[in-house]
Formats: structure tokens, C-alpha cells, sequence
């Protein structure tokens, strides 16, 4: 199938509506756009800056022209949207995502754009192995039931929820002593940017959903997604230490994604060897005490919500709850061995 030719032809809009790809100069109307529909499912925002979303597009293997879709009603708004992040090395599990304006619900436009997008994430088998299995992924808050109904009737079945939690600082947050053996303190941006990339892989290798990808991969990802951060702040990522090793990270943002009154924990990692001694929960504490000083009124984090390292009791245990859960679905389109981590 000449899936070049096939792609316009599959999303079949409704008289009056047009599809055409994203540019960056569309970041303000998807940055309304995402907020309305974020709003109207959940009651808050989807993201605060929409620098964020223009840094996500500008990621040097994601093409807009090839992998976003906008669709535009006949008074010239913007009334839907969808996405696909196949730029995984392999890229087994292509990340889906979609949104509607409320004001278009029902007329066919999120059936349209998964058409759409079904047939554009083949184009991404034939940079996946043979004999390796391949189900692209799609999730969305757990309140939005009418995204779900169109998922799961064309196949998609649900696979993982994600939790936002949250806490709020009442007293200054309680530091305790790291484990014997161990330092925490703030990362080195000067020389230790590569020890950090190698630790926050190991430390989610058992992470659910993990695929192998080359270091390099990595870096690159890395600089841009967490160094090309509009607010990136180094003094906010901290490091445990055994010896001259490192053994786990906390790599913070001053304002979280939804809101600037919390601070964000974007990764938080130990290593499998020196789990379960008290490092993480260190970690988090400094990071804690770190957005207090910063006049935060709390914290925030992302975590699986059947982690297989138990990131889940870590997370309770410090004072934190459920802010929010986000359901996850995929699509098998082609057989074969699972090489991203589901098990233990």
C-alpha cells in the first residue's frame, strides 16, 4: 500500500471542514485548543506554556509536516487535532495523541483523524525489525469517555493508567539523612551530563514500556527535551552519590506543566542495585525541601500507576495523592515479540 498517496484520501471530514499539517506558527491556536478541551473534560489546565508545546514540535525527529494533522471548521477555527511521536529507535509503540474542541463534539472529527492516523503509523513498520511486535499507543484523562469509545471501537484495547500526584506544603518539608554511604547533592552541569543520561536509563530500565535505544539516541533526546526545557534550571537537579558513582537522580522543574504554583519532578530514578535503601525517598525529600525554598505551595510528579518498582508506595508514603489518572491504549497492527519491559 503506497501509504503516501492513501494518507489524505483516509480522514473522511464533514462537508465544511479542512485538514491540513501543523507549522510551529500554529503553537497559539493548539495551545487554546488543548486548554479548552483540557478544561471542559478534567476542570484544568493542559499546559501552562505554550514554549513547552513549540520545544516538543521543535524536537529534530519530529516532523509536523509528516506526523501532525489540524482540522479547521468553515468559520475558520480550530476544531481538532492529532499527533504521532513514531521517532522511538525502534519505534515499536508510536505514541498517539488527540484532542477535540468541545464545540465539535459529535460531528465525526476524532473518527476522521484516527482514519488518518492509523494508516500514517505504518509508515513506521519498516523502520521496526521483523518478527517484532508493533501496537501504537494512544491515552487520554480517564473522564474523557467519549475518546474512549472511539479508541476502543476501532480495536484499541486498555493496556496502563498514569497517575498525577500531588502535595501540598503545610511546614517546611522534612529532609532526611540519606543512606550510609550515600550523598545527595546538586548535579554538576559542567561534567556530569553524561553520568546523568546513564543513570536515569538504567534506573528505567524497569520502567513499563521501556525500549533499548542507542546512548546516543539518548543524548540527543536528552539535550533537547531537558537542556532545550524553556526553563531549565540545574540548580533544581540533584544526585545520589555512592563514592565517585552515580547511583540516582532527581532532575526538577521550577513550574510544573499545568500549573506554576507547583514545583515538578520530571525524572526520578536509583539504580536496581541500590533500590529499597532509602535513596529515592531522599531524592524526593530534597526535592521537596528545594521548590519550598523556591515559595512553591507544593509539589508535583507523573508515575505509573502499577509501577514495577514500586514508585507507587514511594510516592503515598511521602504525602502524596492522586491529583489526576490518565488511561492508556494500543492497537496491535503487527505480531510478534514484545521487546518493551512488562514484567519483572
Amino acid at each position: 500500500m503506497n501509504t503516501t498517496i492513501t494518507l489524505e484520501k483516509t480522514a473522511q471530514l464533514p462537508d465544511g471542514f479542512n485538514l491540513r499539517p501543523g507549522t510551529l506558527d500554529d503553537c497559539q491556536i493548539c495551545f487554546d485548543l488543548f486548554n479548552t478541551a483540557a478544561m471542559h473534560v478534567t476542570g484544568e489546565l493542559d499546559i501552562a506554556d505554550p514554549d513547552v508545546l513549540r520545544n516538543d514540535w521543535n524536537d529534530p525527529k519530529f516532523n509536523m509536516a509528516q506526523s501532525t494533522r489540524l482540522v479547521f471548521a468553515k468559520d475558520g477555527r480550530l476544531a481538532g487535532y492529532i499527533e504521532i511521536w513514531d521517532t522511538g529507535t525502534p519505534p515499536v509503540h508510536p505514541w498517539i495523541w488527540t484532542c477535540i474542541h468541545p464545540d465539535f463534539y459529535g460531528q465525526g472529527i476524532g473518527s476522521a483523524l484516527m482514519d488518518w492516523v492509523e494508516v500514517r503509523a505504518t509508515q513506521a513498520l519498516e523502520r521496526v525489525p521483523a518478527g517484532i511486535r508493533f501496537a501504537p499507543l494512544t491515552g487520554f484523562p480517564t473522564q474523557n469517555k467519549r475518546a474512549r469509545a472511539i479508541v476502543e471501537a476501532r480495536g484499541f484495547k486498555y493496556v496502563r493508567s498514569f497517575y498525577r500526584m500531588e502535595i501540598q506544603f503545610d511546614s517546611p518539608p522534612e529532609t532526611p539523612p540519606a543512606p550510609q554511604g550515600i550523598i545527595i547533592r546538586p548535579y554538576n552541569p559542567e561534567t556530569e551530563l553524561e553520568a546523568v543520561v546513564h543513570t536515569m536509563t538504567d534506573s528505567f530500565r524497569d520502567h513499563f514500556g521501556f525500549v533499548e535505544r542507542p546512548f546516543e539516541d539518548e543524548m540527543t533526546n536528552f539535550r533537547h527535551h531537558f537542556l532545550g526545557d524553556p526553563i531549565y534550571d540545574p540548580s533544581l537537579w540533584f544526585v545520589a552519590m555512592d563514592g565517585d558513582e552515580m547511583v540516582g537522580i532527581s532532575l526538577c522543574r521550577r513550574d510544573g506543566y499545568e500549573t506554576p504554583d507547583l514545583g515538578f519532578v520530571n525524572e526520578l530514578g536509583v539504580r536496581r542495585e541500590w533500590r529499597k535503601r532509602g535513596i529515592a525517598n531522599a531524592l524526593l525529600k530534597t526535592s521537596f525541601a528545594a521548590f519550598y525554598r523556591l515559595g512553591k505551595t507544593g509539589a508535583a510528579l507523573g508515575v505509573d500507576a502499577s509501577s514495577l518498582t514500586g514508585a507507587l508506595r514511594l510516592y503515598e508514603k511521602a504525602g502524596m495523592h492522586v491529583a489526576r489518572q490518565f488511561d492508556n491504549f494500543e492497537k496491535e497492527l503487527r505480531a510478534g515479540e514484545e521487546i518493551s519491559r512488562r514484567t519483572l
